[in-house]
């Protein structure tokens, strides 16, 4: 496993750690604010380590190999 799947997984263990504390804690609503962004977090997560080594999703319609309109 590469250094990069061992970092990402650690982030990944802290964050639902520090999420269930708080819910046990009694910050339960708080942890419901966060819900949104760790669901994102998540994603983009299981999206990086899917993918393959040195890919990326286009970023812009011209990564993705559209052409810009002429100016």
């Amino acid at each position: 496993m590469s250094s990069k799947r061992v970092v990402t997984l650690a982030v990944l263990a802290v964050v639902f750690t520090w999420s269930t504390v708080m819910t046990v804690l009694g910050h339960g609503v708080a942890a419901a604010a966060l819900l949104p962004s760790l669901g994102l977090l998540v994603q983009q997560i299981v999206q990086a380590l899917t993918a393959p080594d040195g890919s990326r999703p286009p970023t812009s319609p011209t990564a993705a190999g559209a052409q810009e309109p002429p100016r």
